[in-house]
């Protein structure tokens, strides 16, 4: 009997520590979800929104404290938003700082990608400085591309798109393709880092914008977006 009320005992504790498991798991997730970053050390806040977000609701986003916001323009050599130039109006209505961004291809040549970029995009001095997203490496190419032409071409392509918008480029540089082809020490460029609810270090040097959030619930879209401070 006494056995008996030992293991019944044992049950309910690992029950017990099962259930604060949960609830404390359940409560992290949750504030991740919720998360930014005070206000008080990042004045100045926005939003990127992409192909794939739904219909935004721009005067929302202001409201719950977007400053600005990035707009995924064109991709590669062929491929664009079309809700782009929606975006750029309604956030422009909203009183918002907007910028564009190209997700580049190193498996297409620079001429090209900075051609449909600037069909895409206006020159317009009001336009925040155009940001270039580098994630997709060029291992998985049809055609083999060398580290240095990598970086050649890339370096073609900011000019261009430079060129066009007056502005120096951001370089929206993720961790992977740091690791792969160290571009934050190769090129004097802005550095835009994505690390959630920590402040990235992969770039070895000061960054200008952190995506901070990319997956930030919120009352102004169904949908979660990806948020992203200024470094003050």
């Amino acid at each position: 009997m006494a056995r008996r009320r030992s293991s019944s005992a044992r049950l309910r504790w690992l029950a017990a520590l099962l259930l604060v498991a949960l609830v404390g798991g359940g409560a992290g997730w949750w504030h991740l979800r919720h998360w930014t970053p005070e206000r008080v050390a990042y004045p100045v806040q926005g939003v990127e929104i992409g192909a794939t977000d739904d219909v935004v609701d721009w005067t929302a986003f202001k409201t719950i404290g977007a400053d600005f916001a990035y707009l995924d323009a064109s991709a590669s050599a062929f491929a664009r938003d079309p809700a782009f130039a929606r975006n750029l109006e309604g956030a422009r209505a909203a009183k918002l700082q907007v910028g564009a961004v190209h997700r580049y291809d190193p498996c297409q040549p620079a001429g090209p990608q900075a051609a449909n970029f600037v069909t895409v995009v206006p020159r317009d001095a009001r336009m925040l400085p155009p940001a270039v997203e580098l994630d997709q490496t060029a291992d998985d190419c049809p055609v083999r591309v060398s580290d240095q032409a990598v970086e050649s071409e890339l370096m073609t392509f900011l000019n261009q798109i430079e060129t066009h918008t007056g502005k120096p480029a951001l370089l929206k540089l993720t961790r992977r393709f740091e690791k792969r082809y160290h571009i934050a020490a190769a090129l004097d460029r802005n550095l835009w880092l994505v690390q959630d609810r920590f402040q990235p270090e992969y770039a070895n040097r000061p960054w200008t914008l952190w995506t901070a959030n990319g997956a930030l619930a919120n009352e102004a879209d169904e949908e979660p977006v990806r948020w992203v401070v200024v470094q003050p």
